[in-house]
């Protein structure tokens, strides 16, 4: 009985008077069985007095309070059976459950007032008795009580039963957006491994071993970053600007005076975060596009700033810009711009702008706005 009792939460008639939205918060829902003790007594306590005062409108009478506390304690008892047999019934088949429990209903109620008419003619008659006036009598009163108790007690379990499935939507959508992230990011990986490692070998086929060594060292250090955040980290941009210039000292090894970077940042954007390894892909594009096909190679600028309470983040290069290619830029991959979009969807939601243009001297530019957070989004 008390598993059943423990995994049902049926509350007392609203005759209690107790504040709903108390009850409904969900931490008061924690511990079920705690919760439906708590509702029981507190719900026949208040219909015990309710029903107390109504008595002594007739005449200040002890004898008239005792039919009263007999009727609650009956009341009491029989609901804790109703809980018992409810929480079995829910079990059942939908249809079964409800014949079930509508008869049930109506047996309780039976049971309820043939107890109260045989305790209200043993004390206030001459003998005790079975009179069916008296039964008749109080079958609506106890007919009303137990269909209110019965009604709040699925109306609870429905809702807790609605607040855990959202319970495990959110945890599902939040597996979903984890899992999403972590692919985003590990698709980045085996491009720029294939871009770095083809630049090695050709250093080792041209017997320029020390820079080979040196670009193996750094490799080594870029790699070891990557491995220690997770896929669905966030990083300061602070950390995000030094794993760039790591980046771009591995580039520089393969295009030396020819890849010239730039970087202004706003120290007081610094201490935000957003995804990490999220601009890295943006600098390896104008490195594809605008050092890559100019003879003189190109600038690349990476410009970030704080305005009010937003992070806007600009990456630019003096290359060709759209002119030169019919498609706009993308990672050879197939990840390019659509993979850093989608990752600030998953971030940030509607909260973030992402935005390409073509500079009108020669070049191409994105732009990212993303709201200003020196905490680290939670993860389920």
């Amino acid at each position: 009985m008390t598993e059943a009792v423990s995994a049902a939460l049926p509350i007392a008639p609203s005759a209690s008077g107790l504040p709903r939205p108390p009850l409904f918060a969900r931490p008061f829902f924690e511990q079920k069985s705690r919760a439906f003790w708590t509702l029981q007594a507190a719900g026949w306590t208040g219909y015990l007095i309710l029903r107390s005062v109504s008595s002594l409108n007739n005449g200040p009478k002890l004898d008239l309070l005792v039919p009263v506390v007999i009727e609650s304690i009956v009341g009491y008892c029989i609901t804790l059976l109703l809980s018992t047999l409810y929480g079995y019934y829910r079990r059942l088949g939908r249809l079964t459950g409800i014949i079930l429990t509508v008869l049930t209903l109506l047996g309780a109620t039976v049971l309820y007032a043939v107890l109260d008419a045989f305790s209200f003619s043993f004390l206030r008659l001459s003998g005790p008795q079975l009179d069916l006036s008296l039964v008749l009598g109080t079958v609506f009163l106890n007919f009303t009580v137990l269909a209110g108790w019965s009604a709040l007690y699925f109306g609870i379990n429905f809702y807790l039963i609605v607040e855990q499935q959202i319970d495990e939507m959110q945890a599902l959508e939040t597996q979903a957006s984890s899992a999403q992230l972590a692919m985003l990011r590990y698709q980045l990986n085996p491009h720029f491994l294939f871009n770095t490692l083809n630049s090695i070998s050709t250093l080792v086929l041209l017997k320029e071993t020390q820079k080979a060594n040196a670009m193996l060292s750094r490799l080594s250090s870029f790699l070891r970053y990557t491995l220690a955040n997770e896929p669905t980290a966030h990083v300061t941009l602070a950390q995000e600007v030094e794993t760039l210039k790591l980046y771009l000292e591995i580039e520089k090894m393969r295009f030396e005076d020819r890849l010239r970077p730039v970087f202004e940042v706003d120290p007081r954007a610094e201490r935000a975060r957003l995804p990490s390894l999220l601009l890295q892909p943006l600098v390896e594009n104008a490195i594809k596009y605008a050092v890559t096909p100019q003879e003189e190679g190109a600038e690349i600028a990476v410009v970030a700033r704080l305005a009010g309470d937003r992070v806007q983040i600009t990456v630019s290069d003096t290359g060709p810009g759209l002119q030169e290619h019919k498609v706009g830029p993308s990672l050879s991959t197939g990840v390019g711009l659509a993979n850093i979009r989608d990752r600030l969807v998953q971030a940030y939601g509607p909260d973030q702008r992402f935005e390409t243009r073509s500079i009108p001297d020669g070049g191409f530019g994105v732009e990212i706005e993303i709201p200003f957070q020196l905490d680290e989004p939670e993860r389920g």
